[in-house]
C-alpha cells in the first residue's frame, strides 16, 4: 500500500515538471532547431494556414459558351416586317397593284391588307421560295420590286373591281357595250379603246342574261319593270326586256344576288356617264 502510494506521487511529480517545461512537438531538424515561425512574424499568433472559401467548380457546373452563330440555339434577327394583316397603307396598295402584275391577285388596290392579300403575298413568298409567313418583310418587298414595274395610277385605282377581260373580237370596232360573263365587266369601247370600265352582274340561272351580239333598242334615264316592279334607272334596253341600268340591290349586296336576265351595274356615277354618252342603236356584245 505504501509503494502504491509513493508510485503515484513520483507519477504525479514527473507529469507537472512536464508542463512546466512547455511540452511540444518537434521537427525533424534535430535538437535546438527553432520552430517555423508564425504567421504575421516572429511572436505572433499561432494559427493554421488559410484556406480560400470559394470552391472552383467542376467542368459540369460551368456555364457553358454563348453559341456562335449558325450553330443551333444562336439567335438569329428577324427581318423587319413592313406590311401584314390589318395595316392600311397607300403601300399596300402598291403591294396589291404589283401583286396583280404578276397575277398573285386578282382584285382591285385597296389599300387594305386582308385575307385575300395575306394569301396572295403567301402564294408568292411560296413559288420564290420564301417562308410563306403572308406578311410581307423586306426581303419579300426586294424581291416583288426586283419582279415588277411601279404602278400606274389606273393600276393603283383601277376603273373595275374585277380584271377586265380580253375584249372580244366583235369589239374592236365602232361604238359597242362590250360585256363580259368571264370577267363580270362591262367596257364602253370606240373603235378598240377603253373609254370606261365598270363591275356588272347578271341573270340567275332561271333568268339567265342572253349571250350574242344585240344593238341599243330603246333608253330611258328613270324607268320601273313592269314584271317585277323594280326601278330600273339609266337603262339601255337591247334584247327584249333585257338591259344595262343601275342596280340598287348590286351596289348593297354584291355578287350575292343577281339580276332577272339583265345587266345590273353597281356604279351609279359611271351608268350615268355611259348612259349620255350611249346613243339608239350602238352595238352590244355579250360574251363568256
Amino acid at each position: 500500500m505504501h509503494r502504491t502510494s509513493v508510485l503515484r506521487r513520483s507519477l504525479m511529480s514527473l507529469v507537472a515538471v512536464a508542463l512546466a517545461a512547455g511540452c511540444t512537438s518537434q521537427g525533424t531538424g534535430g535538437a535546438g532547431a527553432k520552430p517555423p515561425a508564425a504567421p504575421g512574424g516572429p511572436g505572433g499568433p499561432s494559427r493554421a494556414p488559410s484556406v480560400s472559401a470559394t470552391a472552383t467548380p467542376a467542368a459540369d457546373d460551368a456555364k457553358p459558351p454563348a453559341p456562335s452563330p449558325g450553330t443551333p440555339g444562336a439567335q438569329t434577327a428577324e427581318p423587319r416586317v413592313l406590311m401584314k394583316e390589318g395595316t392600311e397603307t397607300e403601300q399596300v396598295r402598291e403591294l396589291q397593284a404589283r401583286l396583280r402584275q404578276i397575277g398573285h391577285f386578282h382584285r382591285s388596290p385597296t389599300a387594305f391588307y386582308g385575307s385575300m392579300t395575306a394569301k396572295a403575298v403567301s402564294g408568292f413568298q411560296r413559288k420564290g421560295g420564301l417562308a410563306a409567313t403572308g406578311s410581307v418583310d423586306e426581303t419579300t418587298w426586294q424581291r416583288l420590286l426586283g419582279l415588277t414595274r411601279t404602278p400606274t395610277a389606273d393600276e393603283l385605282r383601277p376603273a373595275t373591281t374585277n380584271t377586265l377581260d380580253t375584249p372580244d373580237p366583235r369589239c374592236m370596232k365602232g361604238r359597242v357595250l362590250c360585256i363580259s360573263k368571264e370577267s363580270r365587266t362591262l367596257a364602253w369601247m370606240i373603235d378598240g379603246t377603253v373609254v370606261a370600265a365598270m363591275d356588272v352582274r347578271f341573270g340567275s340561272e332561271n333568268t339567265p342574261t342572253r349571250e350574242g351580239t344585240f344593238s341599243v333598242g330603246w333608253k330611258a334615264k328613270e324607268w320601273e319593270s313592269t314584271l317585277y316592279h323594280t326601278p330600273m334607272p339609266y337603262a339601255m334596253f337591247f334584247s327584249g326586256g333585257q338591259a344595262v341600268h343601275y342596280s340598287s340591290d348590286f351596289a348593297a349586296r354584291g355578287y350575292n344576288g343577281a339580276s332577272h336576265g339583265c345587266v345590273n351595274v353597281r356604279d351609279r356615277k359611271k351608268i350615268a356617264s355611259v348612259f349620255g354618252q350611249v346613243k339608239v342603236g350602238d352595238k352590244v356584245v355579250v360574251h363568256w
